[in-house]
């Protein structure tokens, strides 16, 4: 295993033999839709839009604006100063360049259908459920994100492929604050870090297409591309937690839903693509993420990596073996064969017996537990264990920045 291991990931750092050329067949079919775009933008929350296919469509204010920054401005300075650009509603530092400064402004202004109402209501869907979105941020997004073969591809050749902890982290904190009790407002912090995302966003549709180890023809990060990630968070949990049975009030999953469709906004997904409701949300990912899921050599080492995050805590309800139980448990097992994850002789088992009355109890559905409680407790110490972990990374110093290469 060890050396077929070592000679996979030689030939992705090489990018010759025939993973580097089916990586780039794959890319390169992926720019084509095997059937034409189906969604209608009357489904979407404005109700209307040209219809066009988001395969073929980028973010172009931006990409013009960050690929004038990376060859003609200082990318460390602007760098140190979007460092101390830290909530919405704090004014942007002087001195960066003012095509940026102009793009920003406007990316940091929420939609007119933008509803405070709906919002506090998403605040108390997270409030009550905070736990289990930590947890399915990473098992189900964090974990479907390798198998999502555009996405897998993209961060693994990217800057973010090489410096996965700090992409991780970064992640936790689009996470942590979208579930905040302002997080749109003021004091909040997810404005800001939707436009710095959306910023990085269109620097590596700049620097990607450099890289000898991508297709010179294929652009990364369409609106499909984004749309595939955003229904790989907000649909993915909301269908999982769906499964689970949580008793989630109408009111507080709309709320979420919204949270999640400013969020696809400030990110720079064009309103005609963002579902007005789950229901239309589970029809787009039909079309845009199911059918799209393989693996690739590419995503199975990020997945490997990704396994042995825990491993530098040294605790044991977070070993490598525990969180691919936990990722086959959660993605199934056609992803977790794909991944090549063992299934667990304790833990699997544990989970598919246990999980859904443990579930049950702690939503105080069921009045008796009907398994002892030694399971009830591990559950509960994992996910308290697993969420500190999760929640750790966003204490290292960390900002968003605009990268300057590739892998």
């Amino acid at each position: 295993m060890d050396a077929h291991r070592l000679s996979r990931r030689d030939a992705l750092r090489t990018g010759t033999g025939l993973l580097g050329v089916a990586g780039a067949m794959a890319l390169t079919a992926r720019t084509a839709r095997a059937e034409p775009w189906k969604w209608s933008p009357a489904d979407s929350v404005v109700g209307v839009g040209g219809g066009a296919d988001p395969m073929t469509i980028y973010d172009p204010d931006a990409d013009s604006v960050l690929a004038d920054a990376i060859q003609h401005a200082d990318v460390p300075q602007i760098n140190r100063l979007l460092a101390t650009w830290v909530y919405n509603d704090q004014a942007l530092p002087a001195g960066l360049p003012k095509g940026l400064a102009d793009f920003i402004e406007d990316a940091r202004r929420l939609p007119s259908w933008a509803d405070q109402g709906r919002l506090a209501s998403s605040f108390e869907f997270t409030k009550k459920r905070g736990t289990y979105l930590g947890v399915l941020y990473a098992f189900a997004s964090g974990m479907m994100s390798t198998v999502i073969p555009h996405e897998a591809r993209a961060v693994y050749y990217s800057r973010g492929g090489s410096h996965l902890k700090e992409r991780i982290a970064k992640t936790a904190k689009f996470g942590y604050d979208i579930g905040a009790v302002n997080a749109y407002g003021d004091g909040g912090e997810m404005i800001v870090t939707c436009v710095k995302t959306r910023i990085i966003h269109a620097s590596v549709r700049h620097l990607l297409p450099q890289s000898p180890h991508w297709p010179a023809d294929v652009t990364p990060i369409s609106q499909d591309d984004l749309m595939v990630t955003w229904h790989s968070l907000a649909t993915t949990i909301m269908r999982t937690l769906t499964a689970w049975k949580l008793p989630i009030p109408a009111a507080e999953s709309d709320g979420y839903l919204h949270s999640w469709q400013l969020a696809a906004h400030l990110l720079g997904i064009r309103d005609e693509y963002i579902p007005s409701t789950w229901d239309q949300a589970n029809a787009q990912a039909a079309q845009q993420l199911d059918p799209i899921l393989a693996p690739t050599a590419e995503g199975h080492d990020l997945a490997d990596q990704l396994l042995n995050l825990g491993a530098d805590l040294d605790l044991t309800l977070l070993s490598r073996g525990i969180l691919g139980a936990f990722t086959r448990f959660i993605m199934g097992d056609k992803v977790a064969d794909w991944l090549t994850i063992p299934r667990e002789p304790v833990w699997s088992p544990l989970l598919e017996v246990a999980w859904g009355p443990y579930v049950a109890v702690r939503e105080g559905v069921l009045a008796v537990a009907p398994v002892v409680d030694a399971p009830y407790w591990m559950f509960d110490e994992f996910l308290r264990q697993f969420v500190l972990w999760y929640m750790s990374e966003l204490r290292m110093p960390l900002s968003i920045e605009i990268p300057l290469t590739n892998r």
